[in-house]
Parts: structure tokens; C-alpha cells; sequence
């Protein structure tokens, strides 16, 4: 996956075109100048001066620009490993599509591919595993089941469940509270809060007794406590105490000091395919940047630069799990919850401390 990432230079696209790589296939085109055809990167073609070719992500987009299909590599053809991702594609269409649980040689079957290669393509392209993914959409369909006003033995059947204590053991983690209490807003689970000053303002640290659950940052006090109450209406929200002075410094030092501390526990909910997004940012150090295609391409997933954009715009722990650290394409900060101008700080700050 982290060859993906390469193709998004100019110098490594060339050396791509120079090596004739079938892995760049379908990540980008070049376009030859002198003779005005465009083609994959693998074209068997003889090999144009750098200097007369230039790049294009799509085949649309090269052709908009006035340059002709090459015969030999056919661009505008599916790659093999475009194939391959429309077979995944189908997979998970059929997975989400199924009122049962689909074994993984059926799977395989449909897409005509043998089951060990078929769970190592999906895995590759999809980041996790066939079961992975039917478990992650089920449990989906069983949330979405929750909050349209079903009750839990409704939801429990209707997103395919066998039986309520196979919801339970799935979903337990994923919530980090039981579904009945998910269903009624956190209603009973107890999370302890508590407010800091920091150079990008005041912050509200909100945890559960297994990690931190939320990090807001904001003008005061006051309205960071509001937005707390708007996200966990039902919960049982206490001010912080003594044993909890200890975690807010923590969150605090991580804010004002970047890189110094990475072990603070978290207790957040998501999607699966915004679980991956979060982990992979928390992989960037500080100081680092990548855009959201770079993230996307991370995945394995080079064509989901928008959802990468959403999951992070869904972080709910500020600057625990860095979204700052993800900008635009063009270098520019985009956008941000809570406010360009406190991600510039960010970037600034940690910059300064890698020099």
C-alpha cells in the first residue's frame, strides 16, 4: 500500500514510467508530447525523453487536454488490477446485499477467483478481511436500526443477527457500552470531564472509565460544556476530580509539548473504514503532513480522498488523533473543526519543534 502513496510525485510517476510498473496502472496516465498519445505506465512503448510528457490522473482528464488513446496498452481498457478492484467491489455489494453471513468460498466463487487469493486481494484493496467487513457492515445496519427507533430485539434480527447474545459480544467493544445503552444515548454510563488552558484556547477532556471519548476546543468554558451535553445528552456527566487532574495534564502536555506523550488511552466509536483512517493518522509524527489522497492511498483505497476527508472532519478527540496533520493536495491547511487558525498553531509548533 505504501507504494501507492509514491505515485502522487511527479519524479515517482516518471521512474514508474521507466520501470513499466502494472501497480501504478490506474493510478495515473502520461501523455507524450511530441506525438499527442497518452497511456498507462506500463506501456511496452519506447521510452519519451522526461522532458516531453506530462501527467494526468485520469483518462478523462488526458483526453479532455486533447491527446489520443494509445493502441498497444489500450488506457482506456480496465487494468488487471482494476479488475481486480471491481471483483472487490462486487464482493462487498453481495456481503452488504445478503440477508446471511456469506461463506468465503462462495464469495470467492462468485467473482471467479480462488478463495486464498481472493481473501489476500480483498484484505489488500479493503484493508481488512471479507468477515471483517460483513461484521463491520452488520454492525452498521444494527446502529442505524438502533437510532431509527427499533427496539433492541428488533434491531437485533433486522441487521441479521442469530441471536441477541451474538449482538452483545459483537457490539460491546464497538460501543464501548451494551446496545440497550447505546440505544438510550449512553443513558447510565458515567463520563468524567474536565476543562484546561492551552495556547489554542480552553479545552474539555471528557472520558469514560476506559479512555478518553472526547476533546473539544473552543472560546469557554462554558460553551465547550454545551457541546458536551449536546454529544452525550443521556449520559451521566461529573465533573473531574482528583484522580482525574492526572489525565487532563496528560491530554494538556500532548497539546503543548507534540510527540512527548502517545499512550493516552481513548474510548471512541466509528465506522470501520473511519477506525482505519483514525489509526493511520495517529501514525503520522509530528511535524508530518499528508494530504487526504496520500491517506486514501495509505488504505489502499486511492479514489477515497473525500471519505478520508469525512472521517476526519468525524474525529471526535481533538489533536489525540491529529486531523491537523492531513491538508490539501495543493499544500494549503483546508479545513478544520475547530478553525484553520488553531491548525496553523498546530503545524507551526510541531515544525518548529523538528528543527
Amino acid at each position: 500500500m505504501d507504494t501507492q502513496l509514491t505515485f502522487s510525485t511527479e519524479q515517482s510517476r516518471w521512474q514508474a514510467v521507466v520501470d513499466n510498473n502494472q501497480q501504478a496502472d490506474g493510478h495515473f496516465f502520461y501523455a507524450v508530447k511530441t506525438t499527442g498519445i497518452f497511456c498507462r505506465p506500463s506501456c511496452p512503448s519506447r521510452l519519451p525523453h522526461q522532458d516531453n510528457i506530462e501527467f494526468f490522473n485520469s483518462s478523462s482528464a488526458a483526453m479532455e487536454a486533447g491527446y489520443r488513446p494509445c493502441k498497444k496498452c489500450q488506457p482506456l481498457s480496465l487494468s488487471a488490477d482494476e479488475h481486480n478492484h471491481e471483483k472487490v467491489i462486487t464482493a462487498c455489494r453481495l456481503i452488504e446485499s445478503s440477508d446471511e453471513p456469506i461463506s468465503l468460498a462462495d464469495l470467492a466463487a462468485k467473482v471467479n477467483l480462488s478463495p486464498h487469493y481472493f481473501h489476500r486481494l480483498f484484505k489488500r484493496i479493503v484493508g481488512i478481511t471479507p468477515k471483517q467487513y460483513g461484521a463491520g457492515h452488520t454492525s452498521k445496519c444494527f446502529r442505524d436500526h438502533l437510532e431509527d427507533g427499533q427496539s433492541v430485539t428488533e434491531a437485533i434480527y433486522a441487521a441479521g443477527y442469530s441471536s441477541s447474545s451474538r449482538a452483545y459480544d459483537n457490539e460491546n467493544d464497538r460501543l464501548a457500552m451494551t446496545p440497550t445503552t447505546y440505544k438510550n444515548g449512553g443513558r447510565g454510563t458515567t463520563i468524567t470531564y474536565g476543562f484546561a488552558e492551552c495556547f489554542l484556547g480552553w479545552i474539555v477532556v471528557a472520558a469514560t472509565s476506559r479512555g478518553v471519548c472526547s476533546v473539544e476546543i473552543g472560546e469557554s468554558p462554558e460553551k465547550l460544556a454545551a457541546v458536551l451535553r449536546q454529544r452525550f445528552p443521556r449520559a451521566i456527566l461529573q465533573e473531574s476530580d482528583d484522580n482525574f487532574v492526572d489525565l487532563l495534564g496528560r491530554v494538556v502536555k500532548s497539546i503543548e509539548e507534540p510527540g512527548t506523550i502517545n499512550d493516552i488511552p481513548i474510548d471512541i466509536k466509528g465506522s470501520a473504514f473511519q477506525q482505519q483512517v483514525w489509526r493511520m493518522l495517529r501514525r503520522l509524527k509530528p511535524g508530518e503532513t499528508a494530504s487526504y489522497s496520500e491517506i486514501a492511498a495509505r488504505l489502499g483505497k486511492p479514489r477515497a480522498g473525500r471519505a478520508v476527508a469525512n472521517a476526519c472532519s468525524a474525529n471526535p478527540v481533538a489533536v489525540i488523533i491529529p486531523c491537523h496533520r492531513v491538508i490539501a493536495k495543493d499544500g494549503s491547511l483546508s479545513g478544520y473543526r475547530w478553525e484553520a487558525w488553531r491548525k496553523r498553531l498546530l503545524l507551526e509548533r510541531e515544525e518548529k519543534k523538528n528543527r
